[in-house]
C-alpha cells in the first residue's frame, strides 16, 4: 500500500489525480448532514419532486473538498478553504453509489502563502453529473495568523459583492421573472454547536482539525474551533433552496469567497439580493453575517426560474 504523503504545498503536484473515489449516500450519511445543519427536511428523507428521496445539495460537501487525502494524510492538513465554486447538474438518490474524480489543478504563492487549487466532479451510478466543485485553500498555514485578514489591496476582483437590500422592496420569497434588483430574499439563522461542527469536519472518521479540536485549533493561534467554510456555504444553499425549489438541484450555481472567521456557538445569518436575470436564471448576491456584523462570507449564486412551487418542508 502506497503511504500517505504530508498535506504540504510542496509536495503537491500539477496535475495530480485523484480518485475514483466511491462514496455511499445512505441514510446515515443523509441523517449525519440533516443534523450537522438543521436542515431535518422531508426531500431527503421522504420524498421529492425527484421520485424518492433525495440528499441535500451538499451532502458531498467534504467527499469532494477532502479528495486530497486520497494521497494526502487528512491529519497534518492545516489549510485555510478561501473559496468555492459549485455548479449542481442532478440530485443524489438516497441509497446511490457516487464516483468522485478530480485533481489538484494549479498551485501559486501569494503574500508569503501557498495556495492550491483543487476541481472534482462527482458522478451518480450512471454516469450522470452530479455536482462539479472548484475549491481553493492556503494549503499549509496558521490559521490565526490568517484568518481575518482581508484581501490584500494589490489583488485584483472582476466584481464585487455590494451586500445591499432595498428595504423598500418587498422580500423574494421564490424565484420569478422581473424581479426588481436589490430586493432582499429571506434570511435564514443558525449557531453551529461543536457537536455538529465535529459531524459535519469528519472527526468521527478520525480527522482533528481546526474545526473538530480545541487542542488544533490552539497550535494554530485560535482561542476557539472555526466553522469549516464549506458548512456555511451549506447553510447559504439551505436558504437557495427555498427561493428556487427543485431548480437548485439541477441547474444551481454559486462562488463564494471567505473573508472572516465564524467561530464555534456564534449567531449566522445569510442572506442575499436580487443582481438581475440573464438567460431565464435568476441572478443573486448571497452573504453570511455574524451578530456583530462582521460579514463571514460573500458570494454570487443563479440558478433556473421555475413555476414549479414545491419547496421541502421541515420534519417535526
Amino acid at each position: 500500500m502506497t503511504s500517505l504523503k504530508e498535506a504540504r504545498y510542496e509536495l503537491v503536484e500539477i496535475p495530480e489525480a485523484f480518485g475514483p473515489v466511491t462514496v455511499e449516500v445512505d441514510r446515515r450519511k443523509i441523517l449525519d448532514y440533516a443534523y450537522a445543519q438543521d436542515e431535518l427536511r422531508d426531500w431527503y428523507l421522504v420524498d421529492s419532486p425527484f421520485g424518492g428521496p433525495v440528499g441535500h445539495p451538499l451532502v458531498l460537501a467534504n467527499d469532494l473538498l477532502f479528495l486530497f487525502y486520497d494521497k494526502y494524510d487528512g491529519n497534518t492538513a492545516q489549510g485555510l478553504h478561501t473559496h468555492e465554486r459549485l455548479r449542481f447538474h442532478a440530485p443524489v438518490r438516497l441509497g446511490e453509489t457516487v464516483v468522485i474524480e478530480g485533481a489538484y489543478t494549479e498551485k501559486v504563492e501569494r503574500r508569503g502563502q501557498g495556495y492550491v487549487t483543487l476541481e472534482a466532479t462527482a458522478r451518480g451510478e450512471d454516469g450522470r453529473v452530479l455536482v462539479e466543485h472548484v475549491g481553493k485553500e492556503i494549503m499549509r498555514t496558521v490559521a490565526g495568523e490568517v484568518v481575518g485578514k482581508g484581501r490584500s489591496a494589490g489583488e485584483q476582483r472582476s466584481r464585487t459583492v455590494l451586500g445591499t437590500v432595498d428595504a423598500a422592496l418587498p422580500v423574494v420569497e421564490r424565484a420569478a421573472h422581473g424581479l426588481p434588483e436589490r430586493a432582499g430574499i429571506p434570511s435564514r439563522t443558525t449557531r453551529f454547536t461543536q457537536d455538529q461542527m465535529s459531524v459535519f469536519s469528519w472527526a468521527g472518521k478520525g480527522y482533528a482539525n481546526v474545526h473538530t479540536s480545541l487542542a488544533k485549533a490552539a497550535e494554530s493561534g485560535l482561542d476557539r474551533t472555526i466553522v469549516q467554510a464549506q458548512q456555511q456555504t451549506g447553510h447559504v444553499l439551505a436558504n437557495l433552496v427555498d427561493v428556487f425549489g427543485a431548480s437548485w438541484f439541477t441547474s444551481g450555481e454559486i462562488d463564494m469567497r471567505f473573508i472572516s472567521p465564524a467561530y464555534v456557538g456564534e449567531e449566522l445569518t445569510t442572506s442575499g439580493a436580487v443582481v438581475g436575470e440573464q438567460d431565464g436564471r435568476l441572478e443573486l448576491e448571497v452573504w453570511i453575517d455574524k451578530a456583530d456584523g462582521t460579514r463571514t462570507a460573500v458570494g454570487w449564486a443563479s440558478a433556473e426560474i421555475s413555476e414549479d412551487a414545491a419547496r421541502p418542508s421541515t420534519l417535526a
